[in-house]
């Protein structure tokens, strides 16, 4: 049973590691494309996908710290800290589109 988990958690990380690397991936397509061709919508994609790339990696590493055992407005903190990165990577996608 013990080594079933391990097997599970191994997998957990490494599909971690692929969105993390995917959302780098978008990200660097997205500044590619801004510095190929400058205009503000693909400046605010770019600075959208970055955000949501930290998001994933804030994610992430709270994630694997674990707050379990931590009080509650310590697990808020973290919540908020892991939330805020995606809120403003989003707005920024939004005022993308609409721009």
């Amino acid at each position: 049973m013990v080594e079933t988990a391990a097997v599970f958690r191994g997998v957990l990380v490494v599909m971690r590691l692929a969105v993390f690397g995917l959302t780098l991936g978008i990200t660097l397509i997205s500044f590619q494309a801004y510095r190929k061709k400058p205009s503000e919508r693909l400046q605010y994609a770019f600075m959208g996908f970055a955000f949501i790339s930290m998001g994933v990696a804030v994610s992430s590493v709270i994630t694997q710290l674990g707050v379990g055992g931590a009080s509650e407005l310590v697990r808020i903190f973290f919540g908020m800290t892991e939330t805020i990165p995606f809120i403003i990577g989003f707005t920024m996608l939004y005022v993308s589109l609409y721009r």
